[in-house]
């Protein structure tokens, strides 16, 4: 595999690293995550406000809307909790950067990658690629992690390569909607996230990848993309790629 294509676990260089449909890689999965996040200062995580539970926007959160050939997705962005994700993302969108951009990696019961101009997942830059500062210094930005934001069935989230800065432009939506609840520590995990991880999600991803929006309508759209038939002798290739055809803003925080 190309060392330089975007990945989103473990390289996913096979689909038995990918889904959890393997009985020996859930519990593997579940153990790296849970460790990860224990390491961490202990807080109260019940008492957390859970925005990714909520369907309503709020007045500090992002509407965006991705029309794609197979339909519409809304999606909600959290700029408190992930706010250099959620400014890349809103300005791409502002710039039309996704428009005419595929859906290059589908995996059933797993996630859809897009937001690769090249449209095979080795492309793609932040807003501010090649600009000196703490966000940017060459080629991407800095994963962000917060105990409110998990990658549940549903979740928007930055692809990256496993190193450091290295957020760019494409991103993926969750999709497996099979429980991955097993395992899950009350002191890792809200109570309420780890009932919400009955309905699906990619758990072993926390802490490791930026979350930083949630879909709050078009999720058959998101699951349509997702059980697309893909290349022969390819694992992720869809055969019929599906095009985000244009992106808008819907709603924006109120300063």
């Amino acid at each position: 595999m190309n060392n330089k294509k975007m990945i989103t676990v473990l390289a996913l260089s096979s689909l038995s690293l990918a889904l959890l449909t393997s009985c020996g890689s859930k519990d593997k999965k579940t153990e790296t995550s849970s460790t990860s996040v224990s390491k961490e200062k202990k807080v109260d995580l019940n008492s957390l406000d859970l925005p990714q539970l909520n369907d309503s926007i709020t007045v500090d959160e992002y509407l965006v809307k991705l029309t794609t050939s197979a339909g519409e997705i809304e999606v909600k962005l959290f700029p408190k909790q992930a706010p250099l994700a959620v400014e890349n993302f809103v300005v791409h969108i502002e710039k039309g950067y996704y428009n005419g951009i595929v859906f290059h990696r589908v995996i059933k019961e797993f996630m859809i990658q897009g937001g690769d101009p090249k449209g095979d997942g080795t492309g793609g830059e932040s807003i501010w690629k090649g600009k000196d500062g703490k966000k940017d210094s060459g080629n991407g930005f800095k994963i962000e992690t917060s105990k409110q934001l998990y990658n549940i069935r549903g979740a928007l989230s930055m692809a990256n390569t496993g190193q450091p800065n290295s957020n760019g432009s494409q991103f993926f939506i969750n999709q497996n909607n099979q429980d991955v609840s097993d395992g899950l520590l009350s002191d890792d995990y809200p109570e309420k996230i780890i009932e919400t991880y009955r309905k699906g999600g990619s758990p072993n991803l926390d802490g490791g990848y930026t979350v930083f929006g949630q879909v709050v309508k078009g999720m058959d759209v998101v699951d349509k993309i997702a059980n697309a038939e893909v290349k022969e002798g390819s694992k992720d290739s869809p055969a019929n790629p599906v095009k985000i055809e244009s992106t808008d803003i819907l709603q924006k925080p109120k300063k």
